[in-house]
């Protein structure tokens, strides 16, 4: 995301893996941000953060998109 510090800011190895240990992995990576672990298709609010990475998962807690900062 332009404007945002240095940094890793996606993350496409998780997709299948667990929610919670992606946020984990996340965080470790990048502790600049924070992830936020959601039910895919859950409504969100449509603004961009440099801190924020959504971690969408299915209803067996896995990752189904690759979360990245927005």
């Amino acid at each position: 995301m332009s404007g945002c510090p240095p940094g890793k800011s996606s993350w496409p190895e998780l997709v299948g893996t667990n929610g919670e240990s992606a946020k984990t992995t996340i965080e470790n990576e990048n502790p600049d941000v924070g992830a936020i672990v959601l039910l895919d298709g859950t409504p969100v609010t449509k603004d961009s953060r440099c801190d924020r990475v959504w971690v969408w998962v299915d209803r067996n807690g896995q990752v189904v998109r690759a979360p990245r900062i927005g």
